[in-house]
């Protein structure tokens, strides 16, 4: 009962964390995390974060789904910058942080302070997007941090286990580490692809067969990241790397047979399961922050020191140093091999990759599964002060991302690229053309129907016909620009609302069933909707992924 009390108090918590954010324009993570804290301090039991638990239960839907989101066009074009990011970028900030660390708090042993190295190198997926909601980034930029953060958990997780293997046992051997890397790597690509590309391929085989299960194929699309990421950890993949997997193989493919409503439907589904996952998971970080500062002075005790302020001055340190190295990587990344026009790249715009690179739960569970004995059978050395320090990185970065990246955006004059509206008129002719290539198809085949009309027929084709070009001529002749657009916009809101209201009360009382207006409102939620989602484009150009 309590365990089931605290589940849904934490998903009050993200409720309540969404509300106070908008109010007081606070950053979501950083408040929801504070609410968790808060529910830590109602007297609960303090809930034991099982990172195995934890890894099954958040992390294989957000990062399938970030996966399926993520445009194919990013990973093509950006592919270069996308590793250097998530294996480069990992690599150096393991070699670099691990010293740096172990210099700057020696009671840390070498092979403890490359541990924590490797688990705060990998940026995480849903920290990027959390703050990408608030402080909108280029379009390019957030494709790029998406995908590094995809694919740079098991460079890190990997690093990390071959630094507690070295802690354990005194030995290290890179062709080791090279090999089960790889092994990790592919094993857990494969799991991704395959399976999806086969769950996918029976799914279109039997629908046209047996008929749609919207429901049914809802659930499958989401067991699909929970049944990939097991089987790539049985046989011995990267689980994280399967869902990621998965989730770029269902954007690539146009094999599942969706319905439009079974489409709305899984959209609504989905983001549901986004916003309760990704609140909860800082939910749960903040309610372990009040047992991490209880056990602070004692920690800071066990590193030689007798005040608990070290261990935040260690973490501004530690965010500040992977902030600079993580500035200096990219600006070489973009100055040598980047192959950005200019004598030099911008360097606002380093400034902002570097900044964006926040921390988020899969430092805290990488860190938590740090053993709690050593081989001696003696306590892992430094094991606390390493959760504690992870913990804090994962606060600083986020509230520093949060506070700096407004103002470094703000202003901000960005390269031009090429007009979207242009591409999308070009999109819309061409798929209107293939419409009314298969108008003229049916209607031929229609119009020999001795059963049909050929007059019947004649009109019906005329009308779709006219509804095309009518559709064409407002986008391509006199099309309004990006502010006549908006205003355009909030007319067709306003008056759409009016057309709600006044069919909400002739509907019924005309003798509409209620089948039918639930049906016509429908239609005229889902156009305010596309409305909508068209004036958010053009307040935040051009933002996270669809």
């Amino acid at each position: 009962m309590e365990a089931t009390t605290l589940v849904l108090l934490s998903l009050l918590a993200v409720v309540l964390g969404g509300f106070v954010a908008r109010v007081t324009r606070l950053p979501l993570p950083l408040v929801q995390m504070a609410l968790g804290a808060a529910v830590a301090l109602s007297g609960r039991p303090a809930v034991v974060l099982d990172p195995a638990l934890f890894f099954l239960l958040f992390l294989p839907p957000l990062l399938f789904l970030d996966g399926w989101r993520l445009p194919r066009q990013a990973l093509q074009r950006d592919a270069g910058a996308i590793l250097r990011l998530a294996l480069g970028l990992v690599v150096f900030t393991v070699l670099g942080m691990g010293w740096f660390i172990h210099w700057l708090i020696p009671a840390m042993p070498l092979a403890v302070a490359f541990a924590l190295a490797a688990v705060i190198a990998p940026t995480d997926p849903i920290a990027v997007s959390a703050i990408a909601q608030r402080s909108p980034l280029p379009e390019r930029t957030m494709q790029v941090l998406q995908g590094e953060s995809l694919l740079n958990d098991a460079s890190g997780l990997v690093c990390m286990r071959f630094a507690v293997a070295a802690a354990l046992t005194g030995s290290f051997s890179l062709g080791d580490a090279l090999g089960q890397f790889l092994w990790l790597a592919g094993v857990g690509a494969a799991v991704g692809i395959a399976t999806t590309w086969t769950v996918v391929r029976a799914v279109a085989w039997g629908t046209p067969r047996f008929g749609e299960d919207g429901g049914a194929q809802i659930l499958v699309s989401l067991l699909i990241p929970f049944g990939v990421y097991l089987l790539a950890e049985h046989l011995g993949g990267s689980g994280i790397l399967a869902a990621v997997a998965a989730g770029v193989t269902m954007s690539r493919t146009r094999l599942w047979p969706w319905q439009a409503d079974t489409r709305l439907r899984r959209g609504a589904v989905w983001d549901m399961v986004q916003l309760a996952a990704n609140g909860s998971i800082f939910v749960l970080l903040g309610q372990q922050l009040p047992a991490l500062l209880a056990a602070a002075p004692a920690t800071a005790r066990s590193s030689g020191h007798d005040s608990a302020w070290w261990l935040l001055l260690w973490t501004v340190i530690i965010v500040g140093a992977l902030a600079a190295m993580r500035f200096v990587w990219v600006w070489i990344a973009l100055k040598i091999v980047g192959g950005r026009a200019g004598p030099s790249p911008d360097l606002r715009g380093v400034g902002v990759m570097a900044l964006a690179g926040v921390r988020g739960a899969v430092t805290l569970a990488g860190v938590l599964t740090l053993p709690l004995l050593g081989s001696d059978g003696l306590p892992f050395p430094a094991r606390d002060l390493a959760i504690t320090l992870a913990a804090g990185v994962i606060v600083t970065s986020l509230g520093l991302a949060s506070l700096a990246l407004p103002a470094l955006l703000r202003h901000w004059v960005q390269p031009p690229e090429a007009d979207p509206e242009a591409a999308e008129r070009r999109a819309r002719r061409t798929a209107g053309e293939a419409a009314l290539q298969d108008v003229e198809r049916l209607a031929a085949i229609l119009s020999a129907d001795p059963s049909r009309r050929p007059a019947a027929v004649a009109a019906a084709r005329a009308r779709v016909v006219a509804l095309y070009q009518a559709q064409w001529q407002a986008s391509t002749t006199g099309a309004p620009d990006a502010r006549d657009a908006g205003l355009d916009r909030e007319l067709h809101r306003s008056a759409l609302r009016a057309e709600r209201a006044a069919m909400q009360q002739a509907g019924p009382a005309e003798g509409l069933d209620d089948g039918r207006l639930r049906r016509i409102l429908r239609e005229f939620d889902l156009l305010e909707a596309s409305l909508a989602r068209a004036d958010n484009r053009g307040r935040h150009p051009p933002g996270d992924p669809a």
